[in-house]
């Protein structure tokens, strides 16, 4: 028997447990899971109290919609039956819609293709067009909205939706981006047995890439769509008929009419930007896995 046995001292805890912080028992020593925990509650809240702010005033009368309660004493649903009378939101909405799938397609298509080329096929002068690809994100939307305008101008598309969507036919460099490094961190084994079984690289490009990257494909959906939904500079400078307003566009005319220098109907304004943020907080969460999934593993190379 050893002396620790006979005089009953205490071992000292396994070397793992010393260095993981952790007690023999499975206890983690210390308060930081709970510090953290309380941290991210406290910054939950004060994120999410917008939103709870603005749906609770959009259910209550016009006079107290300012009286700083976040929730309403008097329930008026009768706020969105008058906002969908009083404008044509429901147009708005699904012009958005339309506008906002055929942008993130078309975006995450052409995208696609291009971050392929980059990442697995080897041409001169590959780093210097990537490196200028990327420089076009250095160039602020300001730079380049007129020499666009006048493009769509000879064309006859503008008062059209088509320019709202069908530049992204030629990709976008922060795509490019985000899918050339998703695609780096493919199995190269993969690509490589899909050549040995006669694939060329459109077959590659189809049948390996695309199906193993669909967390980053999502994203590229994710974020155009919402990037899609809430642009409002586009609808600003090409659309002009109220049949064609996409939602921010059409906002901007209930804000015109009800807000500041309206009607000061303020309830009907936040009943129309509540309807409007609905869908991008259902797309979150549908396309949340996949979200996730993707920030984590994007340029992990």
């Amino acid at each position: 028997m050893t002396v620790a046995a006979v005089t009953g001292a205490e071992r000292p805890p396994p070397a793992a447990a010393r260095v993981s912080g952790r007690r023999p028992g499975g206890r983690r020593r210390g308060g930081g899971g709970v510090v953290a925990v309380a941290a991210l509650a406290v910054l939950a809240v004060v994120f999410t109290y917008p939103l709870v702010w603005m749906v609770g005033a959009s259910l209550k009368p016009r006079a107290e919609v300012f009286d700083g309660s976040p929730w309403p004493s008097t329930f008026v649903w009768h706020n969105y039956v008058t906002v969908f009378r009083e404008i044509p939101l429901l147009t708005w909405l699904l012009n958005t819609g339309a506008v906002a799938a055929a942008a993130a397609v078309t975006v995450t298509a052409s995208s696609a293709l291009v971050a392929f080329a980059f990442a697995f096929l080897r041409f001169p002068g590959r780093e210097l067009l990537f490196g200028l690809v990327l420089a076009t994100m250095m160039l602020p939307a300001a730079v380049t909205l007129i020499p666009t305008y006048a493009i769509w101008e000879a064309m006859g598309l503008t008062g059209t939706q088509v320019p709202l969507w069908a530049g992204n036919l030629f990709g976008s460099a922060f795509y490019v981006f985000l899918l050339r490094q998703f695609f780096l961190t493919l199995p190269p084994e993969l690509l490589d047995a899909g050549r040995v079984d006669g694939l060329g690289h459109l077959g590659l490009f189809r049948h390996v890439v695309l199906p193993l990257s669909r967390p980053a494909l999502v994203i590229s959906l994710v974020f155009e769509l919402r990037a899609s939904w809430t642009d409002l500079l586009k609808p600003l400078v090409y659309l002009q008929e109220p049949h064609l307003f996409t939602l921010p566009r059409g906002l901007k005319v209930v804000l015109d009419r009800f807000g500041q220098g309206g009607e000061m109907r303020w309830d009907l304004v936040l009943a129309a930007n509540v309807l409007a943020t609905v869908p991008m907080v259902l797309l979150f969460f549908a396309a949340q896995r996949y979200f996730v999934q993707g920030i984590a593993t994007t340029g992990s190379r």
